[in-house]
């Protein structure tokens, strides 16, 4: 654990992250749901547009619930964008996390 800011980190995924990665790899699985099996990138593209709309959209209107809920359907839709890649050998959640963390480093030196 490190402490910035007052505010306490881990050093891993919490819990919850992991699971969320368990659920979404089910749901791809064969024993998993059929509608989420069929996706690909390109299938569920209009989707991710469409809820970065409502994004905007709670933004807008102040809705902090709603914003809450739309940035669920976001984190569910780049789970559901690294398991597929990972499936195909390419990359997966963690190679994206990675990559952020040190985008944000190099850009953000102090």
């Amino acid at each position: 654990m490190r402490e910035i800011n007052g505010k306490t980190y881990i050093e891993e995924a919490p819990h919850d992250m992991k699971e969320l990665l368990e659920i979404i790899e089910v749901l791809r699985s064969p024993d998993g749901c059929s509608w989420d099996r069929e996706q690909t990138h390109e299938s569920v593209r209009g989707h991710l547009v469409e809820e970065c709309a409502e994004l905007l959209e709670a933004i807008d209107n102040g809705d902090d619930g709603g914003m809450r809920e739309e940035l669920g359907d976001l984190l569910m839709h780049i789970l559901l964008h690294c398991e597929i890649a990972d499936e195909q050998g390419k990359f997966g959640f963690y190679d994206v996390a990675e990559d952020l963390a040190d985008k944000l480093v190099r850009r953000h030196p102090h």
